[in-house]
């Protein structure tokens, strides 16, 4: 192992170091096989024709002036590293990941996929979506089986519909792997009224959807699979511009993650799911933060008994007329006089407590259905990671579960070894205490991992202390 600061820093402290967001990249070739084991020649065909189509698609070969007469988004280009040839190789190739390891300053790293299977599991081809993920996470498993003591893949889970989710889920679990990241803000095709034309409707899964995946979050619990979500909003909204790819990557993981967190929250999955644990993933702590905040805020002013601030039926009338006669200019005065104060319209929904399935009391209980159950991946240097951890900010005191995401394997990552050295940076500038950075680095990963799987960490390099710590409560 070469000496770097990562790897001083590392020995410095009194814990291990888990990486809870590496990547690995895939090897198109090697890929390919799986599938053509999986879903035959004749498919794998089809399944080849349609990532060529994606990956090097039109938009990636138009002009400027092409992609803006069509108004198409500027995808993603030059992701992975090629200067650095040894981090490029790190990344493909597990038993070179698995040596360097301790120069990160790393013990344990979750590894998620990259292009490829991110991709597969959004298909709308069902037998690709669904073949293709299976051997894709068949791939992984079989390509990482070596190295458990030190790194485990995770397997990317199709959710068009809950039972294909389960299956694949039971499917993973008879692999050997622990982490499954969901194929979030699944793309449904809404019919437009002429029965020809489609709009695409994002379903975020916990509220709204035209399916029930709670049987999804309990075979979730019943596997000891710890759901995370890895979304993508480029392209969308306000991330299109035609020409800037770096206005379409700024913050859209987090706007993803914000998508699917407050639809899990609001949808009451960890009202009817306790002990269920989700994480979101490279958006950071920020935006998490700041959606905590809003929801106890919002519950303050619009729970049901707030509601009678603004019920249209509790204005008096008669005394708003006579301060608009009193104080209104001629205009203000005469328009009073002869029209309704307010219009009724519109009307609220049914049932207008918009937090009915959380079955919330008071504001502490969203500290108590959201704190425990959502986690969220940080960059190493990233300074909002502070956020998480700034109880004098945060409601009620709560330090939110910040979790270390290396990204190890893209762009953002100049020098792999120097991931933990950038964590430290941030506690050498006063933004994050050494107890903080423990947290970032090790207690909540672990709580994440091992609160739903308590064997998650047997048989790996951390398995004593992962232990001790979750006997410590």
């Amino acid at each position: 192992m070469a000496a770097t600061r990562s790897s001083a820093i590392h020995d410095r402290l009194s814990h291990p170091v888990i990486d809870s967001d590496g990547h690995w990249i895939e090897y198109e070739p090697a890929v390919r096989e799986y599938v053509r084991r999986f879903v035959g020649e004749q498919s794998a065909a089809r399944y080849e024709r349609i990532t060529r189509l994606t990956l090097g698609s039109s938009a990636r070969g138009a002009t400027v002036e092409q992609r803006q007469k069509s108004k198409i988004a500027q995808p993603a280009w030059w992701t992975f590293p090629t200067k650095n040839t040894l981090d490029r190789a790190t990344a493909m190739l597990p038993k070179l990941l698995y040596e360097r390891l301790p120069e990160m300053g790393l013990d344990f790293s979750v590894l998620f996929p990259t292009s490829i299977m991110t991709m597969v599991p959004f298909m709308r081809d069902e037998e690709l979506r669904r073949g293709g993920t299976r051997a894709l996470n068949t791939y992984a498993a079989e390509l990482f089986a070596d190295y458990a003591d030190r790194m485990t893949p995770v397997a990317a889970i199709p959710v068009h519909t809950p039972q294909e989710a389960i299956e694949e889920l039971e499917h993973v679990k008879s692999l050997g792997l622990k982490v499954v990241m969901l194929a979030g803000l699944v793309n449904r095709h809404v019919p437009g009224e002429d029965g020809r034309s489609s709009r695409i409707w994002r379903d975020p899964l916990g509220l709204d959807s035209d399916y029930d995946y709670d049987p999804v979050w309990a075979k979730c619990l019943e596997l000891k699979l710890i759901p995370t979500f890895h979304n993508s909003t480029q392209g969308l909204g306000f991330r299109a511009s035609t020409s800037n790819w770096t206005y379409n990557h700024i913050g859209h993981f987090a706007a993803a993650g914000d998508a699917l967190c407050k639809a899990l929250f609001l949808g009451g999955v960890t009202r009817r799911f306790p002990k269920l644990k989700f994480a979101f993933l490279e958006g950071g702590a920020g935006w998490a933060c700041s959606l905590y905040s809003d929801l106890i805020r919002h519950w303050n002013t619009r729970n049901i008994d707030a509601l009678e601030y603004v019920d249209p039926a509790n204005l008096d009338e008669k005394l708003f007329r006579s301060l608009a006669e009193r104080y209104g200019d001629p205009l203000i005065r005469q328009t009073v006089r002869d029209n309704p104060i307010l219009r009724r319209d519109p009307a609220p929904p049914a049932n207008p407590d918009d937090f009915w399935r959380c079955e919330i009391k008071r504001a502490e209980d969203i500290r108590d259905l959201f704190v425990p159950n959502f986690y969220f991946g940080c960059e190493a240097e990233d300074p909002m990671n502070a956020a998480a951890f700034n109880s004098r900010v945060n409601p009620f005191g709560a330090r939110l579960n910040a979790i270390l995401g290396s990204d190890i394997g893209h762009f953002d990552v100049k020098d792999m070894s120097a991931v933990l050295e950038e964590s430290w940076e941030l506690v050498e500038h006063g933004a994050l205490s050494e107890e903080d950075l423990r947290d970032l680095t090790f207690t909540n990963p672990v709580r994440l991992f091992a609160g739903m799987n308590p064997d998650f960490f047997k048989g790996t390099v951390v398995e004593k202390q992962a232990a001790a710590l979750m006997a410590a409560g």
